[in-house]
């Protein structure tokens, strides 16, 4: 399975800063946001990353990531002309996906919980093993404001609605999706909407109206941020903040999870915290092999 992380989009919900900053290259508490949905790829072992941005900030990316050989990953880049919709990502990343399956994640989204990978992964396994294609929900209060999915014991989805008046349960669908191939041929064949973009709802619907459309719950203990407006990227620094101060721990640190992997060794992974050792996450991450550090076997 290849990843998708979709990054374009112009962030008009976070101006003015994001007329002159890519949101998702703004800090969520100690890193870049974009960390947080490209360390949950990881997790699940996938290696292989796409990220679709704005041409004004390929090289930003770029900068940021390089081809990924860095943390023992294959990272490739396409470029979104426009802001034409989520499923346009899929249309656009077609030479990279080639005959895999996707996980496809909004780049502003972020995932916390106890045994959340554990979860997820069970999804991927079954669109590895099955097909077909895999939502998540989750509990929202205000289930008006969001895409809401209707399901059955099984966890089958019976339907979706967009922002409905009526809603039949309280579980919004989140950034994460896990597609078959065919996937692409779907988002090819979607319509522009009403707003003029190519939906990733349209995508969902297809498999629903083919009963090959399921769904996994992110219940109590899971946390779900959208960052993608002002509150909610605040919640957001001040939630990883606080697991963070109170476990010692780091949420979304991707060269501990390079490392932790097994695709980085010990020696990379000290010449990634070289150069932040000044820092609190630089420290973090020379932490991790403290002994090598002392016996002074590593050359930067």
């Amino acid at each position: 399975m290849k990843a998708i992380i979709l990054a374009g989009g112009s962030g008009t919900r976070l101006y003015p800063v994001t007329q002159v900053v890519n949101k998702h290259l703004l800090p969520i508490y100690n890193k870049p946001m974009i960390y947080y949905p490209l360390s949950l790829v990881m997790l699940l072992g996938i290696k292989s990353v796409l990220f679709i941005v704005n041409p004004s900030d390929l090289s930003s990316f770029q900068k940021l990531f390089g081809d990924g050989s860095k943390l023992g990953m294959d990272i490739e880049y396409k470029i979104q002309e426009k802001p034409n919709g989520l499923a346009e990502g899929l249309i656009i990343a077609e030479d990279f996906i080639g005959n895999d399956n996707i996980c496809y994640i909004l780049g502003d989204n972020i995932f916390f919980g106890h045994d959340l990978v554990k979860v997820i992964n069970e999804a991927k396994i079954e669109v590895e093993k099955k097909g077909g294609a895999y939502i998540f929900g989750y509990s929202v209060k205000d289930p008006e404001r969001f895409g809401i999915i209707e399901f059955d014991d099984e966890g089958n989805v019976l339907s979706i609605e967009e922002k409905p008046q009526n809603p039949k349960s309280n579980y919004a669908i989140v950034g994460l999706y896990f597609y078959d191939n065919k996937a692409i041929k779907i988002a090819k064949n979607v319509q522009p909407s009403g707003r003029g973009e190519l939906e990733i709802t349209s995508v969902n619907e297809e498999y629903l109206k083919n009963n090959n459309l399921k769904v996994k719950l992110l219940g109590r203990g899971f946390a779900w941020f959208d960052a993608g407006t002002h509150d909610s990227f605040l919640e957001a620094g001040e939630f990883v903040a606080t697991i963070e101060r109170k476990t010692g721990f780091m949420v979304g640190c991707i060269e501990e999870i390079a490392y932790r992997n097994g695709w980085i060794n010990e020696e990379q992974l000290l010449k990634l915290a070289y150069p932040l050792r000044k820092t609190d996450y630089g420290k973090y991450l020379m932490e991790l092999v403290k002994d090598q550090i002392v016996g002074g076997n590593i050359a930067f």
